[in-house]
């Protein structure tokens, strides 16, 4: 493949005598993933109905090589939900970061949602995942990922860093920075990174990934986690920005992250750096079987007499009639917990939220519907948060069933039934909404997200 001369210099000068074996992984195949969302179905339970070959990867539990020629974004388990398709080494920060249930979580450059959809997995259900991204475009990609993996307890917002900043003193457990950056790493898996390169390489991104990391110790609580990625080799986006961060961040310290299946340490010396920039890792593609990647896992100290923040922002709103209504002729369960309404759009919100007016917030937890003319319609994400066994009237297809992609499409399904809102799901798993006319299911599957030949 095609490699800038300045680019290839670079690393020739970095390198040196590991320069060859660096060049040739460019000849080798890339490597391609899926992790399991063990939101809705365990590892072990997925690997027993997987339709496909899987090879552990060995930095991600939950993490698994697909064989070439494998098209996992054209099957029904994928609209259920059950994976995502990700870059295998693009795993390793959200792991590394080893969010608990219950944290508080940010991932500040978030979209289209790989790392965020991992946390959330992580947090299972429980505490509070805030995940942004600047671009509005971007941000599209991770509403819908947070839905399709039936996330209930993520906020989405739209904001530039130093906004949320001013929202969360001292409020999370971890932070997630992966920053924008020249994507060197990134040359294998999409050569269109390289005419990017071309346009910006690391002196564009290093002031840009400076300012988001500035506005992270406000936001951290003392004792808490921050975790610093980049998919480039680039020892100014890497080394350079974590050893000016903790210079101007003494409550800081690098925590060494062990160095198992093919990590390699940090380079200080390729920044005039302190010996501990050694406990960063960096994934090479000539050393394991996934892209470029660097991480840099930091601690934030506690100190005497540490300001402490306690987050009582309790709603008080109360669903109208016709949410109750709805819930009582359509589910086998009860929803309850802390109600915001926007827009007539109905939100079940994670506790302990700060009041977030005049922040750009596109989904302020499990977006459960809208308040129409006297009715209340279910959401798409609604669906997806929940289990068959939740939902009074299901049809429940085999994933070798035509019908299921013919749902996936769009189409009308003639098949009769009790009328009302109707749960369509593939092997126990949800698909989304029909409504059942008595001859024939209404396709409800939202437009954008429709399975195309």
């Amino acid at each position: 493949m095609y490699l800038p001369e300045k680019f290839l210099d670079k690393m020739r000068e970095l390198l040196k005598d590991e320069f060859e074996l660096f060049l040739k992984s460019y000849d080798n195949i890339k490597f391609q993933g899926l992790r399991v969302n063990t939101l809705k179905i365990s590892v072990e339970d997925f690997k027993k109905i997987s339709p496909f070959k899987l090879r552990p990867i060995p930095w991600c539990k939950d993490g698994f090589y697909f064989e070439e020629g494998e098209r996992p974004a054209k099957h029904p388990y994928y609209h259920a939900g059950l994976y995502y398709i990700q870059e295998p080494s693009a795993m390793t920060p959200a792991e590394v970061l080893n969010p608990q249930p219950g944290n508080r979580v940010l991932d500040l450059c978030a979209a289209p949602g790989g790392k965020s959809t991992q946390i959330a997995a992580a947090l299972d259900g429980q505490g509070v995942l805030v995940t942004n991204d600047i671009n509005m475009n971007r941000v599209k990609a991770l509403i819908k990922n947070i839905e399709l993996f039936g996330i209930k307890n993520a906020i989405v917002t739209n904001e530039k860093p130093e906004k949320i900043k001013k929202y969360f003193e001292n409020y999370f457990d971890k932070i997630l920075v992966d920053a924008p950056c020249s994507g060197e790493g990134m040359f294998r898996k999409d050569p269109s990174m390289v005419k990017s390169w071309e346009k910006h390489d690391a002196t564009y991104y290093m002031p840009i990934q400076k300012a988001i990391m500035d506005n992270v110790d406000y936001m951290l609580r003392a004792g808490g986690n921050v975790l610093y990625s980049t998919c480039t080799f680039s020892p100014e986006e890497n080394e350079e920005i974590i050893k000016e961060f903790i210079k101007d961040n003494s409550q800081f310290y690098i925590v060494d992250i062990p160095k198992n299946n093919g990590f390699s340490k940090g380079r200080p010396e390729w920044v005039n750096g302190e010996k501990e920039l050694e406990g960063c890792i960096r994934l090479w593609p000539h050393k394991l079987e996934g892209e470029g990647h660097f991480l840099s896992l930091m601690k934030k100290e506690v100190k005497e007499n540490e300001k402490s923040f306690h987050f009582e922002g309790k709603s008080n709103v109360k669903p109208s009639k016709e949410f109750y209504d709805f819930v009582k002729e359509n589910l086998n369960t009860s929803i309850k917990g802390e109600f915001e309404v926007h827009n007539n759009n109905l939100y079940l919100v994670p506790e302990g939220l700060p009041m977030l007016k005049g922040l750009k917030v596109l989904r302020s937890g499990w977006f459960l519907g809208t308040f129409k003319k006297n009715r209340f319609e279910p959401s798409h994400a609604m669906a997806m948060g929940l289990n068959y066994k939740d939902v009074k009237r299901v049809i429940n297809f085999n994933v070798g069933d035509k019908e299921v992609v013919k749902y996936l499409k769009g189409e009308t399904l003639n098949i009769g039934g009790e009328k009302g809102w109707t749960l369509v799901c593939v092997d126990g798993f949800s698909l989304g909404w029909a409504k059942q006319t008595g001859n024939m299911l209404k396709n409800l599957y939202p437009p954008a997200w429709r399975w195309l030949d």
